[in-house]
């Protein structure tokens, strides 16, 4: 069984769109806001309470539109026309956000904007790859598709932080004309298979062509499932993302206020957790293949926890960026086989849907750790930030225990297909 690279490459472009947007996204926009916000009593806190509008727009609208998208088929796809409406708008208010960075009443309401649009086609643009990817191979493929992510978010921390130098708009119009021309290719390249069963395998896929459903029945199945595997996985989720979204949404600030560092400067340090991540991506897909993702996800977990905790005693320079590199690593074991567990654990009909519950719980980890990080951080001071980063990862160790379902799947479809490329469905 083989993975057509190419085909999947293609693909994760709108992953690298999608990563590159939210990598200037939280690097920036907590600075233009703290700006604006720097006679307010509890400035942190409040930039750490606007920094999760996106997120209310993904736990609210995300879910929705990856199971909608499981209901929906076009002349272009199922999950395609998602793309096409939405990606255009979240370009055009994206370039916006920068021009209305000198006051507060403009900026909110083009955020608010440009997150929705975000949000409807996210969910559907992730569970292309499960789409036409047999189980099997769903780490590897998961593996590229974050490996063009890592490269987004890695053309954020270096190559855009230049360009935020030259001016703060540049990053923003750039990545809004790359999220138009990614939209153009993927359109023209990637042709969905009228039937994801026919290729994608995973739980449930022998029985038959079963009916797609909505966000609310397939939270209900996850509750009531005697099986509380697929839950634990899912607090997990919660939990590292909890760890890691407030980190990234406060790290530019934290390296300003506590380490001196101007806001580029920080955001390039950042760079180098992105660069280990996208240089491990792929082979964390091939360590799950070889010996699980459970406990290739263990190990991640585990050697995060460490970096975390000695990032609070770090100071910009050598061992800032050897402890950025290490957590790249270890985060890759985490993100790149938790998404491809959690559709195996469901039919192909509900990938949509599952896609989506994935989504709600890493939208409600960053909905809730801006602020709670952010409160620690003024009441507790600044080198909080690690300390309720460290407790989260070892809560997700501990959920972890708990899952037992989610390895990759050998099922009569993925065996039709061994010895033959996946094909992108053209």
């Amino acid at each position: 069984m083989k993975l057509d690279y190419w085909k999947t490459f293609v693909l994760g472009l709108g992953f690298f769109s999608i990563s590159l947007s939210w990598s200037i996204y939280n690097s920036y926009v907590p600075i233009f806001l703290s700006e604006l916000l720097k006679d307010a009593a509890y400035r942190t806190t409040l930039v750490g309470i606007i920094m999760t509008f996106d997120n209310i727009a993904a736990i609210t609208l995300q879910p929705y539109f990856g199971a909608l998208s499981d209901r929906t088929w076009t002349r272009i796809g199922r999950r395609m026309p998602f793309l096409a409406a939405g990606m255009p708008v979240a370009a055009v208010f994206f370039a916006l956000i920068p021009v209305t960075k000198f006051a507060l009443a403009a900026m909110i309401p083009v955020i608010i904007v440009m997150n929705v649009a975000m949000t409807a086609f996210r969910a559907p643009t992730v569970a292309l790859m499960p789409d036409i990817t047999p189980s099997p191979l769903r780490s590897k493929a998961n593996g590229v598709i974050n490996f063009m992510g890592g490269l987004g978010a890695l053309l954020a921390f270096f190559a855009f932080s230049q360009l935020f130098k030259i001016s703060p708009a540049l990053p923003f119009v750039v990545t809004s004309a790359l999220m138009v021309a990614v939209l153009f290719i993927l359109l023209k390249t990637i042709h969905e298979p009228r039937d994801a069963g026919d290729i994608g395998g995973g739980a449930g896929a022998d029985a038959g062509r079963e009916k797609s459903v909505g966000i609310l029945r397939a939270m209900g199945e996850v509750v009531a499932d005697r099986d509380k595997s697929a839950l634990c996985l899912l607090l997990a989720i919660f939990f590292w993302f909890v760890g890691w979204s407030g980190v990234e949404a406060l790290f530019t600030l934290y390296g300003v206020e506590v380490w001196g560092m101007t806001p580029a400067a920080a955001s390039f340090a950042l760079g180098f957790f992105s660069l280990s991540f996208l240089v491990f991506a792929i082979p964390s897909g091939f360590i799950a293949t070889a010996i699980g993702r459970r406990r290739t996800i263990l190990a991640g977990i585990v050697g995060l926890s460490v970096v975390l905790a000695a990032m609070t005693f770090a100071r910009p320079g050598v061992t800032l960026t050897g402890l950025l590199l290490v957590g790249g690593i270890a985060w890759a074991l985490i993100n790149i086989n938790s998404y491809p567990m959690v559709v195996d654990m469901t039919s192909p009909a509900k990938i949509g849907a599952y896609t989506g519950l994935y989504y709600f719980f890493s939208a409600l980890a960053a909905i809730v750790a801006p602020p709670v990080f952010g409160w620690f951080m003024d009441v507790l001071g600044r080198r909080a930030l690690f300390v309720c980063a460290f407790v989260s990862f070892v809560a997700a160790f501990a959920l972890m225990f708990g899952v037992r379902r989610g390895e990759a799947a050998q099922t009569a479809s993925a065996e039709r297909e061994a010895g033959a490329p996946v094909d992108a469905g053209v």
